[in-house]
């Protein structure tokens, strides 16, 4: 009976060394989180790693304050200290708490942090301002209107091109029309008064020959 208490006793201290040794080996709480990138269904929460831990994932616990859905969110094998949350409802209220993952287990629950979600118009009005600002979407602007100018340019030449195949076609008709005028005038010109017609049985030397003919007599002896 005593063997049997002695190993049980020995049996929970080895227990409780592992849990004392993993508890130790556990890495410290999320420090500086923060909520950006508000949107009307989704934010963006991060936050640091306090210097020398060893950290291999996240988890993220957040709530509604009404309290009405809780989610939790847990990555591995990844160094990220972003988080992106979607599917939120628009002008709510919520609390999030970041824990970091370590070869030894969770850490502590890092302070709480509040947000509220934006309404879908001040969701519009907000993107429309960070357009406004940012320089890559000026320069997007700025390559559309250079696009533009490209496309009115060429647009001008083509119809430039165009005119003056269209006067060139138009010259060719005129040009065309006179040599074919002419070529009619030429074939429409009256015959020469001093030109003499010819007329063959029955003409003009055919009246003169019977006319001859009809004046000689015969004699007889």
């Amino acid at each position: 009976m005593n063997h049997l208490f002695t190993f049980v006793s020995h049996i929970l201290s080895l227990i409780g060394c592992h849990i004392c040794f993993a508890g130790a080996n556990r890495p410290a709480a999320p420090v500086n989180v923060s909520v950006t990138h508000l949107r009307a269904d989704s934010a963006t929460v991060s936050w640091n790693i306090p210097e020398g831990e060893i950290v291999i994932g996240f988890a993220i616990s957040q709530q509604r304050q009404d309290g009405l859905v809780q989610r939790f969110i847990r990555e591995v094998n990844t160094t990220s200290h972003a988080c992106v949350l979607w599917d939120l409802k628009e002008d709510t209220d919520y609390i999030i708490q970041v824990q970091s993952v370590g070869l030894y287990g969770e850490s502590l629950a890092s302070k709480k942090v509040h947000f509220r979600t934006l309404k879908k118009s001040e969701h519009l009005q907000s993107a429309m301002m960070n357009q406004a600002d940012d320089p890559e979407v000026e320069g997007l602007d700025i390559s559309r209107h250079l696009q533009t100018g490209e496309i009115l340019i060429i647009m001008t030449v083509l119809l430039m091109w165009a005119a003056v195949i269209a006067l060139f076609c138009k010259q060719y008709d005129i040009i065309k029309d006179n040599d074919s005028n002419n070529h009619s005038k030429e074939k429409s010109k009256p015959l020469s008064v001093h030109s003499t017609p010819e007329y063959h049985n029955g003409g003009l030397l055919g009246s003169k020959f019977q006319r001859t003919s009809s004046s000689v007599s015969i004699i007889k002896v």
